[in-house]
């Protein structure tokens, strides 16, 4: 959508540059945007810290993390032009004075462009500090050019729907609605993207996107690790905030769309509002019937002893928090009306393994029975570790009986481009240009909390007795395979 946009000299400040994200995700995606020939012609990334480093300290530093992490490899002539562009500043997130000498050293940024840049401050810093730091980029006019100035946000987006609306007030008392970019790296996903020109750029698959030819819709976002390192946060979070009220809503948002009348960035984030007000809410008596949650237990995993959520570090030992969330959704709309949406997302499952699964009606009448057993077609959207499409159908076999067979059609995104671009790279890319497509605008994160308001009350308020309730290394409790069996239906 913005191959033809030409990038203005640009200024990226990023909070929090000495974390976790900057060095994992954030310098590699500007460094291999840089190699792509994708960055400004003019540009620099100011790099905030508390302590008291020089440049080449600093520079040094994101070297040996490119080093780890950057899916391009990292050559001398490349990293002696990108790292030109990285200043480090001291900077005190609580004193105003910091935040007056960031304005100065911006202003000399510009002095050297030879224009007023844009600017992309990057909050890679706890939900914590995003009013600390609004206030202040607007006490000291540090944003103060509509046109020019973004802000990226990093989710959690608040923790309910009333604190979701309370930070969307709080920074439009700094920023245009348009100058705000929260961001979900799911979105940035290249099999995400594609599903958009799948459904919409072929004349076959979207005649038969609604509920006269889908039997159900499957998400499931699995993954093998526990909690690691961010036992306190997750404690503090789980599952059902930390993935499915974002994540898995906004693909399901993806796959759920009405066509857009254009790949206008309003257009696209109108429909997908349109998109989270169709789902059904789930009353607070329903909750236990559509909803299912679930802890997992120590277990042994390939010979090695895994440990149970409540023995992690940071972990209260009657913790109520949960780490599996299985649910199934409706959307009360023409396309979709008793189309169940089945979503789950876990911790320690059997493995990582992220994707989408489209099942197609049976047939009214085959002509085939007896022994002729007909598999569902299916359509099914590898999203990770695979990236690929495969549409699954039945055809004869080889040979001189008519015997049937499930076949599958593949379209592998790596044998197609072995380097595929990391979601941070395409989200970024994105921001500079100026592109809010793929973020999401305040109603929709205060109608994604609205979603789940009821399932994380309920959750919240009741302690379930339960927990743990299922081991790590499978695929989460029983009660979730009772969820989808009920209506006939399993997870592929």
């Amino acid at each position: 959508m913005n191959e033809n946009k030409i990038l203005q000299p640009t200024t990226i400040i990023i909070f929090g540059a000495t974390g976790d994200l900057a060095k994992r995700k954030l310098f590699p995606a500007f460094y291999n945007l840089y190699i792509d020939g994708r960055m400004p012609k003019g540009f620099n990334i100011v790099a905030l810290g508390r302590a008291d480093n020089t440049d080449e300290y600093f520079r040094s530093y994101v070297k040996e993390n490119l080093e780890k992490f950057s899916r391009k490899k990292i050559t001398s002539e490349d990293w002696a032009g990108f790292q030109a562009h990285i200043t480090y500043f001291q900077h005190q997130l609580d004193q105003e004075s910091s935040y007056q000498d960031l304005h100065q050293k911006l202003k000399d940024f510009d002095t050297v462009y030879g224009i007023r840049a844009n600017r992309l401050f990057y909050l890679s810093i706890g939900p914590n500090f995003i009013a600390t730091i609004s206030n202040h980029i607007k006490n000291t006019a540090l944003a103060s050019d509509a046109k020019k100035d973004r802000i990226i946000i990093e989710k959690p987006f608040g923790h309910d729907k009333q604190s979701a609306i309370e930070l969307n007030s709080l920074l439009a008392q700094t920023f245009e609605e348009e100058q705000i970019y929260r961001i979900d790296h799911y979105l940035g996903k290249e099999t995400v993207q594609n599903i958009l020109a799948f459904r919409f750029g072929n004349s076959i698959f979207e005649p038969l996107w609604d509920h006269k030819y889908i039997e159900s819709v499957q998400i499931t976002v699995a993954e093998e690790v526990g909690v690691e390192t961010r036992g306190a946060f997750y404690e503090q979070t789980g599952a059902l905030k930390d993935m499915i009220q974002n994540h898995l809503l906004q693909i399901l948002c993806m796959v759920a769309i009405e066509p857009p009348a254009s790949l206008q960035s309003g257009e696209i984030r109108d429909r997908k509002v349109d998109v989270l007000k169709s789902i059904r809410r789930i009353s607070p008596d329903q909750v236990d019937h559509y909803a299912v949650r679930g802890q997992y237990a120590k277990s042994t995993i390939n010979g090695t002893e895994a440990k149970g959520y409540r023995q992690e570090d940071g972990i209260a030992a009657d913790s109520n928090t949960e780490t599996f969330a299985a649910i199934k959704f409706y959307l009360d709309n023409e396309r979709w009306q008793d189309v169940p949406f089945y979503v789950r997302t876990g911790k320690k499952m059997k493995e990582k393994h992220s994707y989408i699964t489209i099942q197609f009606k049976p047939l009214p009448h085959s002509t085939f029975s007896g022994s002729h057993l007909l598999s569902a077609n299916r359509l099914i959207i590898n999203i990770q570790p695979m990236m690929d499409i495969r549409l699954q159908f039945m055809t004869k076999k080889p040979g001189l009986s008519l015997v049937l067979q499930p076949v599958e059609m593949i379209f592998d995104y790596f044998a197609c481009q072995e380097d595929t671009p990391e979601a941070y790279e395409t989200l970024l890319l994105d921001a500079l240009l100026g592109d809010l497509t793929l973020f999401m605008r305040s109603d929709q994160v205060e109608e994604a909390w609205d979603v789940v308001k009821t399932i994380q009350e309920a959750w919240e308020n009741n302690k379930d007795s339960s927990f743990p309730n299922y081991s790590a290394g499978s695929w989460g409790p029983e009660e979730s395979f009772a969820l989808v069996e009920r209506q006939g239906h399993s997870w592929v």
